[in-house]
């Protein structure tokens, strides 16, 4: 299928993003028993949501993942936790037929605002690129050959991609954030991230546990502030200035404003203010969550 939209998006090169390739005839059962999504029943006209946990449950990184060529599932992730996953995922490859390797140089990953509407996690293949659609009205990651010209449209700034992460609710694991959350403290769960019908994983048993025993504290949330901010600062409440609240998990702009998502005690929203760095920093301005999380019973 041939990518059209109605106008050109404006466009960003990902240079902070990397490919994982995994090759071989037990690509997909391998990768289905790692991570915290479905990949034995993958198709090609879809993407997936996942994350990788450790046997406590807390995410070492996320990643949205798909069918490439024969016996092949291609993983697009932030490249600061590249490096680490895929060593740790090619300790758990023992005797199955599936290799690992790190195939960012083979292709570039962009960020587009603007793209024809679709469900998110649909994907469109347009040649060798494909296209996956995003949580967030018109948003999109390609990835295509690297060798590729760069799609049409005009440029796009860092900040107000992440800036429209952030508007979208969703968050990526990053080096800051690493085993800083399980997938449901940033909404993954909602957002497509986890299956709860699939077999085990590494913490598997943590997040079905966080799931369906109504213990989570925590969640991911919107803020606006007048200040900068940064992933992995930490989030204080006016009431408690000595222990954080909350830690930003993704960090943008938005109309000339910082625009950031942020995991927070659910707590510290039935009162009081909250700030970056400490209870007396910049404040945080909440914003209603694009989505609607799911009352605990």
């Amino acid at each position: 299928m041939i990518i059209r939209a109605m106008s050109e998006p404006t466009q960003l090169r990902l240079t902070d993003w990397g490919v994982i390739r995994a090759l071989g005839a037990d690509a997909a059962s391998f990768l289905h028993g790692q991570l915290t999504q479905d990949f034995a029943l993958l198709d090609r006209d879809h993407a997936r949501l996942a994350g990788f946990c450790t046997a406590k449950g807390r995410l070492l990184a996320t990643m949205v993942g798909w069918r490439g060529g024969e016996d092949e599932i291609l993983l697009a992730l932030p490249a600061e936790t590249l490096a680490a996953t895929l060593k740790r995922l090619s300790m758990f490859v023992l005797r199955a037929k599936c290799k690992l390797t790190d195939a960012s140089g083979d292709f570039a990953v962009y960020g587009l605002l603007g793209a024809p509407a679709a469900e998110a996690w649909t994907l469109q293949r347009d040649g060798d690129a494909v296209q996956v659609s995003l949580p967030g009205a018109g948003r999109a990651l390609r990835i295509q050959p690297a060798a590729a010209p760069a799609p049409a449209g005009s440029a796009l700034s860092a900040e107000a991609w992440a800036g429209a992460e952030a508007a979208a609710g969703l968050a990526w694991v990053r080096g800051a954030t690493v085993e800083a959350f399980v997938p449901q403290m940033i909404n993954f769960e909602v957002l497509g991230g986890v299956n709860f019908k699939k077999g085990c994983y590494p913490g598997q048993e943590i997040v079905a546990r966080s799931q369906y025993r109504g213990t989570l504290k925590r969640r991911l949330q919107v803020f606006e502030a007048d200040a900068a901010a940064t992933i992995g600062q930490e989030i204080f409440h006016s009431a408690d200035p000595e222990q954080p609240a909350g830690v930003v998990a993704g960090s943008g702009t938005e109309a000339g404003r910082t625009l950031l998502t942020a995991e927070i005690k659910l707590a510290a929203l039935e009162g009081g203010t909250l700030h970056l760095g400490s209870a007396t920093g910049p404040a945080l301005h909440r914003r209603a969550l694009p989505y609607d999380i799911p009352p605990q019973d």
